[in-house]
């Protein structure tokens, strides 16, 4: 009996830490996925913005570049700084320029932003903002990181930009007064910020002459609503108003196809779990069959015997699932305080693991699983009805 009763505990310590095990990852690996996709879509709309207001563009460029500009409209600005959700409405101009230092060159796509243009939480920045002066324009850009080491400058260096107009080249000194890093090579490699005048002084554009409006929002999830408002009710042709996912989408369809791939892990560590369970079921009810079929004699119905090993089961599953929690929950705070989970950042836009815990996502996980723990049991439960008392309880 002794012998018995070591093996059944065995046979219950393991399913507890196999299911354990299972809910840890499956808890882990969509903190992980939610953390990548909110990661990246921070970084770009740190940048970028959510929403854009800008003239009708057929190819719906990513560049927001436009040869003809339009004129800045304050009764604009200001209705869609009332919109709900809006936290900031910036004008913006866009030029190619070609930036020297040294005897190299980089291509980008200047962006020029007023005294209220901000960078996001998403976006890390060292050295000075651009001093807007009263008058004139600010001689100062802000670069990526990337783009200042391919140039091999620092903060504080004189670069030149190259402006291209009708074969001429236009040339200014600019000092590099700060430096942003995002991680994102859409955006490192090809952007960088300056002082909206110096783009409208090489443009021959009057101060109030802009490519568009960029708009920050309080969350990404509103940004479809506010440019439908801003489209059907504050603009007018050739005015349109597009999102960020619109003008990135293939951003946005590579982190679709990353959630799909957590929700094929899930998937699988759920089919673990029930076939474990299952397993776990029928070798206990195959241990137990002396006590089963004593309980028969002595008269219980098979839905009581039954309702025995269901709760076992439950007990089982929801122990595993504490522990998994557990499990799950201190490796995700670890690697939030502590990063010792690295990424190659060149490759995944980011240095560490991303973790994002959604607290309805983990409490779905464990109501599922205690669900289909509990499910699975049903169908090793009918062999119970193949045991007989007669044939059981003969043996010592």
């Amino acid at each position: 009996m002794k012998q018995k009763g070591a093996f059944s505990s065995f046979i219950i310590r393991l399913a507890v830490i196999a299911t354990a095990l299972s809910v840890a990852v499956m808890i882990v690996a969509i903190a992980i996925v939610t953390g990548f996709k909110y990661a990246v879509t921070e970084k770009l709309y740190s940048f970028m913005g959510h929403v854009h207001v800008v003239p009708f563009d057929e190819t719906k460029s990513n560049t927001m570049s436009y040869a003809e500009p339009v004129y800045y409209d304050r009764a604009l600005m200001a209705k869609m700084k009332q919109l709900p959700h809006v936290a900031a409405v910036s004008p913006f101009v866009m030029r190619p320029v070609i930036v020297q230092a040294h005897g190299q060159m980089e291509g980008l796509q200047l962006k020029g932003v007023d005294r209220n243009y901000r960078f996001l939480n998403g976006i890390s920045v060292s050295g000075e903002p651009i001093s807007y002066a009263d008058s004139g324009y600010a001689k100062q850009i802000v670069l990526s990181q990337a783009t200042a080491d391919r140039l091999n400058i620092v903060t504080g260096d004189i670069v030149q930009l190259d402006f291209i107009e009708n074969g001429l080249p236009s040339i200014r000194k600019v000092k590099v007064c700060g430096l942003y890093h995002s991680g994102m090579e859409e955006v490192d490699k090809n952007f960088g910020v300056c002082d909206i005048r110096l783009l409208q002084r090489i443009n021959n554009w009057t101060a109030d002459s802009i490519n568009g409006y960029q708009l920050d929002l309080d969350n990404p999830v509103y940004a479809d609503t506010v440019a439908n408002y801003i489209h059907y009710n504050l603009i007018k042709a050739p005015m349109e108003s597009y999102t960020t996912q619109e003008n990135y989408s293939f951003i946005f369809d590579w982190l679709e196809l990353q959630g799909m791939n957590g929700t094929i892990l899930l998937v699988i560590m759920a089919i673990v779990s029930v076939i474990n369970m299952g397993a776990v079921l029928v070798i206990l009810m195959v241990d137990r069959a002396r006590m089963i079929g004593l309980l028969k004699a002595l008269g219980m119905p098979f839905e009581g015997t039954r309702n025995i090993f269901l709760a076992i089961a439950g007990l089982i599953g929801a122990l595993g699932i504490l522990l998994g929690n557990v499990l799950a929950l201190g490796l995700c705070w670890l690697q939030l305080h502590y990063g010792f989970m690295k990424l190659p950042e060149e490759s995944y836009s980011m240095q560490y693991v991303p973790i994002r815990i959604i607290w309805w996502e983990v409490g779905l996980i464990d109501v599922v699983t205690l669900f289909l723990c509990v499910l699975c049991m049903w169908l090793p439960a009918l062999y119970i009805r193949r045991i007989q008392p007669a044939r059981v309880l003969q043996f010592k």
